[in-house]
């Protein structure tokens, strides 16, 4: 396929246009802090993402659990590691916005400037995992250019299902050729 027939470039969000290792690493700094907890950040991060999000996705992928939203896989995974690294018995407001740190997470340094290059010659927009509100969320708190948000919530499966890019196709009314998934990873 020649590039000049792309008229949408989707993009992979977490790893690829933001750096949610450090942006929960960070929070979950400052929240050890307020606590007086001393917490491995970088392994809880890193846990949280595989056993939680990974995980969890695999699990509706495969029909052991129903369509469940990312928000909640994560917050599945989010009780059972507080206690598990010294932080019980957190109030629940401070337990949902740590939660919702994936909606709060930062870009890498060149993601606004080269989407914003890249949205001259194309429609460009998230097709990510994460929930509607969570990619509108980050869009808006990190000033991410999209032209519009397309979450796999929207077709009821998770990528790498082939309804998810089918259907991103289809609501940006192109052919799937006619649409380039941008990922930095494997």
């Amino acid at each position: 396929m020649a590039l000049d027939q792309v008229h949408a470039l989707v993009f992979d969000v977490f790893g690829t246009v933001v750096d949610w290792r450090s942006s929960v690493i960070q929070e979950g700094e400052a929240l050890g802090r307020r606590h007086g907890v001393d917490v491995d950040w970088p392994a809880f991060a890193d846990e949280w993402r595989r056993d939680g999000y990974l995980a969890g996705i695999a699990r509706v992928r495969s029909g052991e659990w129903p369509w469940t939203r990312v928000d909640a896989l994560h917050r599945r995974k989010l009780d059972e590691l507080l206690p598990k690294h010294g932080l019980s018995g957190l109030p629940e407001t401070e337990v949902a916005e740590f939660n919702r740190v994936w909606h709060r997470l930062s870009p890498w340094p060149d993601s606004i400037s080269g989407i914003s290059r890249l949205r001259r010659e194309f429609t460009v927009a998230p097709l990510s995992n994460g929930d509607f509100a969570l990619l509108t969320n980050m869009a808006k708190r990190a000033g991410l250019p999209w032209d519009c948000i397309l979450a796999a919530e929207l077709f009821g499966h998770y990528k790498r299902d082939p309804e998810v890019y089918i259907g991103a196709a289809r609501l940006l009314d192109l052919r799937p050729e006619q649409v380039m998934l941008v990922a930095a990873h494997v």
